[in-house]
């Protein structure tokens, strides 16, 4: 199969070879020919494996044979969960289109709106951008979505998981109920499958890989520590291995702000990025760590989405995620595009579940390695086989049993809901979860890290 066999136009193939692809991926393969013939479509890829231009290609095909675009009207949108992740898609789009008369503009937060409102002045066949800044510009008439053809949910799980659900049905009611829809994702779990069906019609649903597999270019391993000595092993492996560029997921921002000082002070070049930076910040910061020119980039979960680098040989799971579909995520961005990565994960006893959790998921018993001189004095349980995973069954939603006049008087169970997440894409799971082992580390206190 060549892209000249999928019905993409001589302009687009001639930016696609530029580019230095010679053939499409399966995501591709299968989403150019969905989206081509108009269908809706929920593909499911692993990261690192061309879904972008899965859908940036055939959409660029289809716009192309339209009308004009309007003043402050949009042909196709993108959605993203977050700044960095807008950025890459756009330049995406901008690749793949630069032979075509095609208008494009991206928007997010963190940076001030009025150029992006002078942008939309003109219209753009295609907008890609945050929900949170999107909802901003349309609030100020500043982007109209009467002409709309193709709504686009990049990393829907994600967008749909972490608190964007309300500005995503506030922005699809926007919309003309005649569109084409595609949601585009790493994952997803069962709740956010059906919640997805109900937004888009009819899909053509495919999987190139089994669900929350890990690419097998990708080494993983994990180091049993305790955890007050993960930041002296992780400054160990990364001196000792002469590690030139690793990508290292914390939990939480001030986690990351925390270990960024540790490796600076122990001599190695680092940068944090999370939702506190600025845009300006955070782009540097990616720039350093792409150009060489830092050796550790520390970043939670969503700060880390669209961190598209090639070859990069090292990802660090400094603390292993709440939810394990995340660990898929983390290391997707090392061993990308055939490329051989390493993911390295260091564990302590109260991260035991994460780690039965994680395994359950993948289905995979990571092998299990403790360093010389890091010997943890608080063991990490045998987690065993993990167990075949089992089909989840859609809820069913609950009705409202009628009430007497009594009733109403009693006290009525109160849910726990999350915290609304803010509107700039970078929100993080919070420190306050739960811990997950019945083995607590001792070092659980709130005291800094000492050299």
């Amino acid at each position: 199969m060549t892209f000249e066999n999928l019905g993409l136009s001589q302009p687009i193939l001639q930016a696609i070879e530029e580019k230095g692809y010679t053939a499409p991926t399966p995501v591709q393969s299968k989403s150019i020919d969905a989206v081509l013939q108009g269908r809706d479509v929920m593909a499911a890829a692993q990261t690192g494996t061309g879904k972008t231009a899965g859908f940036t290609l055939p959409m660029l095909e289809l716009l192309s044979r339209g009308q004009r675009i309007r003043g402050n009207h949009v042909r196709a949108l993108i959605l993203t969960p977050t700044r960095e992740l807008a950025m890459q898609v756009s330049e995406s789009v901008k690749a793949y289109g630069k032979h075509l008369p095609i208008k494009s503009a991206v928007a997010f937060g963190g940076v001030k709106i009025n150029p992006q409102m002078m942008r939309l002045r003109g219209g753009a066949d295609i907008l890609v951008a945050t929900p949170g800044r999107l909802m901003d510009l349309y609030q100020q008439n500043a982007v109209q979505f009467k002409h709309l053809e193709i709504l686009v949910l990049d990393e829907a799980d994600r967008m749909l998981d972490m608190g964007f659900i309300r500005d995503i049905k506030k922005i699809i009611a926007l919309l003309p109920a005649k569109r084409q829809n595609l949601l585009f994702s790493a994952t997803f779990s069962e709740d956010i499958r059906q919640l997805a069906k109900g937004l888009i019609h009819d899909p053509i649903e495919f999987s190139v890989t089994p669900r929350n597999a890990t690419a097998k270019s990708v080494a993983q391993r994990i180091y049993t520590v305790d955890k007050k000595r993960k930041p002296h092993l992780l400054s160990f492996l990364i001196g000792s291995n002469n590690w030139k560029q690793v990508l290292v997921f914390t939990r939480t921002k001030a986690g990351a702000n925390r270990l960024t000082r540790f490796l600076e002070e122990s001599g190695i070049k680092a940068l944090a990025i999370h939702g506190n930076k600025s845009q300006g910040s955070r782009t540097k910061a990616l720039a350093a760590f792409k150009e060489n020119r830092v050796q550790a980039l520390v970043a939670t979960d969503i700060a880390a989405r669209g961190i598209d680098i090639d070859q990069l040989p090292h990802v660090v799971n400094f603390e292993l995620p709440h939810v394990p579909e995340d660990y898929v995520h983390r290391i997707g961005r090392t061993g990308r595009a055939g490329a051989v990565g390493e993911a390295v994960s260091l564990v302590c006893a109260d991260e035991a579940k994460q780690l039965v959790d994680i395994e359950r998921l993948i289905q995979q018993q990571l092998p299990r390695e403790v360093m010389k001189g890091f010997e943890p004095v608080h063991a990490v349980p045998e987690s065993g086989a993990p167990k075949p995973l089992k089909p989840k069954k859609p809820k069913k939603p609950k009705r409202d049993k009628p009430r007497s006049a009594d009733d109403s008087e009693q006290k009525r169970p109160r849910r726990s809901g999350r915290s609304e997440q803010g509107r700039s894409g970078s929100g993080q799971r919070g420190s306050s979860q739960r811990g997950s082992g019945a083995n607590k580390d001792a070092s659980t206190s709130s005291s800094p890290w000492k050299k």
